[in-house]
């Protein structure tokens, strides 16, 4: 496949994704939402990740002077094509101009680029990033270089301002550097890209030493290390799993070269590339073993994975690009129409196939009329999912937006920033998913379950409650 072949299609993905963004019918998910709130409060950090993404979505609304679905998600597919581009020089660089097309071409059609192009999250800026430090630290290993040097420093400092995750790649790094000779750069340009990388996050870093550790304590929990035993099945399942977030044809090549590197049949650049890949996978592995994983978390790995892949695969199966190519691009062109026909996709039992991105914004509506009819000006929430949608999709109405008082440590964003103040007199109209008593009787303005999406099934309770009920814990 030539460049502009390769090009031509990552373009055409692109553009199919846009599109269809346009018709999108679902609604935010708690993440996006959340994320979406951050860019509307800038900082150097939050409660669960680093600030990085909040950013890019402040910097696209802004621009568009909207903040609607539409452009908070537009930052996916047009970030995973900026990564594509990245992807093709480092592969006609430092692989060959035969692999060039092909390489943008898997990663622009990979099962996880194509569902984070639908719904925006924090990998994928990381993985942007990521590509841009290793095309940065190829150059080093040929040449020294101040320029590139600084470049890596900068890159991986704001891939750390996207996702801590990126730290997954350093192990199989420096491994790299003890073993192979090839894959060392000079001490001048690691000292000037150690320093630029500290720099850059130096912000978040500060952050977190003035927040207590927050975004830091909040990962770690995350991992449940605290209740750590051998999980075989979550293990194998993790492992499996990432048959499909790259494709089974993608993954199976990657584990074709580990094999080929142990037989002694790999080149230097491929024993690299592996290193820079592969120790994430089995790190996140023995995560899921141990405790658990998330199949995203290692996405790190297919940075290099892809390079890696694409060119074993021309190489020894070219054939098994165009299955490749055919399978995950079917993918590719699904994930958006789903967002399109998200309620007409139905299981046997009724439920959406997306229903966790659907009925959230209809609750936040529901909310902003009773509050209204209530004659208040002020909604309180015990539940994260339920303030995410209500702050988006009520940004425009004159409301207030607080979390419930907490008597222990935050457990979330809302809880951290949005707790209600201790000066509030007015009743407010308290919306929750669980019954509410309080010594002074609140009125119960409506209880209702919802037919469909995320809530389906589920009661939905809204009382208008003086606010000394919620002071005191009801």
């Amino acid at each position: 496949m030539s460049a502009r072949t390769g090009l031509f299609i990552v373009f055409g993905f692109t553009l199919w994704r846009i599109v269809m963004l346009h018709f999108d019918t679902t609604d935010l998910f708690v993440d996006e939402a959340q994320y979406w709130l951050w860019s509307q409060n800038f900082d150097f950090g939050y409660y669960s990740k680093p600030p990085m993404i909040a950013w890019v979505i402040r910097a696209m609304t802004e621009m568009a002077g909207s903040s609607a679905i539409f452009w908070i998600r537009l930052c996916g597919p047009l970030i995973h094509m900026a990564t594509a581009l990245v992807l093709m020089k480092i592969a006609k660089r430092f692989v060959g101009p035969e692999v060039e097309g092909w390489t943008a071409v898997t990663y622009i059609t990979l099962p996880g680029v194509a569902l984070s192009s639908v719904f925006f999250s924090t990998d994928v800026v990381l993985l942007f990033f990521l590509a841009v430090a290793l095309f940065a630290y190829f150059g080093l290993t040929r040449q020294r270089s101040v320029a590139l040097a600084l470049a890596m420093g900068v890159a991986f400092g704001c891939a750390f301002l996207s996702k801590y995750a990126i730290l997954f790649v350093v192990p199989g790094g420096l491994v790299a550097l003890l073993l192979l000779p090839s894959a060392r750069i000079g001490w001048r340009d690691f000292f000037i890209s150690a320093a630029a990388a500290i720099v850059v996050a130096s912000p978040n870093l500060w952050w977190n030493v003035t927040h207590d550790a927050t975004t830091v304590k909040h990962t770690t929990s995350i991992a449940h290390w605290s209740t750590m035993a051998i999980d075989f099945r979550g293990g194998v399942e993790f492992f499996l799993a990432q048959f499909g977030v790259v494709g089974p044809i993608v993954f199976f090549a990657i584990l074709w070269a580990v094999y080929r590197s142990l037989k002694g049949k790999s080149s230097a650049f491929e024993k690299q590339l592996i290193w820079l890949s592969v120790p994430v996978v089995l790190l996140i592995t023995f995560q899921a073993l141990i405790a658990k994983a998330y199949a995203n978390w290692a996405v790190t790995a297919y940075v290099a994975g892809t390079i890696l892949a694409v060119w074993l695969l021309n190489r020894e199966w070219p054939k098994g690009l165009r299955i490749s190519l055919g399978i995950n691009g079917v993918v590719s062109i699904l994930f958006p129409l789903a967002t399109v026909f998200a309620h007409q996709l139905v299981l046997p039992n009724g439920a959406e196939v997306m229903k966790r991105y659907l009925g959230r914004s209809e609750i936040s509506r529901e909310a902003g009329d009773l509050a209204r009819q209530s004659g208040t000006t002020i909604i309180v929430s015990d539940s994260r999912d339920m303030l995410a949608d209500m702050f988006h999709t009520l940004r425009d109405q004159p409301l207030r937006i607080y979390t419930r008082p907490q008597a222990g440590a935050p457990d979330n964003y809302y809880e951290q920033t949005f707790e209600m103040p201790d000066d509030v007199a007015e009743d407010v109209l308290l919306v929750t998913t669980r019954p509410f008593k309080c010594v002074t009787e609140p009125v119960t303005v409506k209880s209702w379950q919802p037919s469909d999406g995320y809530y389906r099934g589920k009661t939905i309770y809204a009382y208008k409650v003086p606010p000394s009920c919620l002071k005191s814990g009801g």
